[in-house]
């Protein structure tokens, strides 16, 4: 059984990691720690946890804590991974790991020299979903893929949420973004070359609240778009010569309407439909680094893919202000 540690109380950790860790098969939550005392006790006391802690270095400095959960503010993930590194746990980082590419390189070259697992949380690449698009990908079920379009979004106009604080790390394409770029990434197995964005940012946030997106993966295309100020709306489309899959609840798969992957050849003559029901993926994602840990022959999302992404995302950025493509 994996000991882990939640540095932080944060809503993601309330709401996913924590349950999912307490429903995992291969571990339990040993501490939990917070910038303040009593914010930590309450946490525990509602989730019976048994030991909490008043400041984060604190857990860190526990010898009965083997791995770390990091849900802080997308701006501290770099600094609490590499110091929960250098403190001998093994870390599961909340995504974005890191703002810039170029900045993952510390956590990379932090877990090569601890010799430990350090992984981001994109609990997608686990659920059994996109395990499903990748294969049918690979078979050739669509034909020659053409195109991928992707569409992630929510209304959150809350000014005290992280979400909307842009020292923070907040913004639509660190937060929603990136999902649609890591699961086009994770199912095709291909990288994009280049990327162009339009880009609208809050007058009052400064966070990036809707983002027209375009990458160019060499032999396909991929247009998504993500918003922080529209109606709520995700969907994932593969689009081949031979039929097109698409995925209804793609991220969210356990809160977001039915989970499907449905199969549509050229003509709409035939639909095959998978359903996924009850799959939970943080849990999922918490047992494969347990069943890693354990010495199992499993394969976790790893830094530098966590960098391949972030590079894609970076590469928005910098189209948005040239106004053309960058390379990616």
């Amino acid at each position: 059984m994996i000991r882990w540690g939640i540095l932080s109380t944060a809503k993601i950790a309330r709401e996913h990691l924590v349950p999912a860790i307490q429903a995992a098969n291969n571990g339990n939550i040993q501490a939990v720690a917070s910038r303040s005392q009593d914010s930590a006790d309450a946490f525990a006391k509602h989730f019976g946890i048994p030991t909490a802690y008043g400041s984060y270095d604190a857990l860190l400095a526990s010898d009965e804590v083997d791995a770390v959960y990091i849900p802080l503010p997308t701006s501290q993930h770099v600094d609490w991974t590499i110091k929960a590194l250098e403190a001998g746990k093994h870390v599961l980082c909340e995504k974005p790991i890191s703002l810039h590419a170029k900045e993952i390189d510390r956590v990379i070259a932090a877990r090569d020299k601890s010799g430990l697992v350090a992984t981001e949380a994109f609990m997608v690449t686990y659920h059994p979903q996109w395990q499903k698009v990748r294969d049918l990908l690979a078979e050739g079920a669509i034909g020659t893929l053409r195109h991928i379009q992707g569409v992630f979004s929510y209304y959150n106009v809350d000014p005290t949420n992280m979400r909307n604080q842009l020292d923070l790390g907040g913004g639509g394409l660190p937060d929603i973004g990136v999902y649609p770029t890591v699961t086009a990434r994770f199912a095709t197995g291909k990288e994009p070359v280049r990327a162009r964005a339009s880009i609208v940012r809050d007058p009052d946030f400064g966070t990036d609240i809707y983002a027209n997106c375009q990458y160019d993966f060499g032999s396909f295309d991929m247009t998504f778009y993500c918003s922080t100020q529209l109606a709520q709306r995700q969907s994932m489309v593969f689009h081949g010569d031979e039929g097109f899959i698409e995925i209804t609840a793609p991220f969210n798969a356990q809160l977001y309407e039915a989970v499907d992957v449905v199969l549509h050849n050229r003509g709409h003559s035939n639909v095959e439909k998978w359903a996924f029901r009850g799959v939970n993926q943080y849990q999922m994602e918490v047992e494969a680094i347990g069943n890693r840990l354990a010495g199992k022959d499993v394969t976790l999302f790893s830094l530098e893919s966590s960098r391949a992404n972030q590079a894609a995302i970076d590469a928005l950025y910098a189209a948005d202000l040239s106004d053309g493509w960058a390379a990616v």
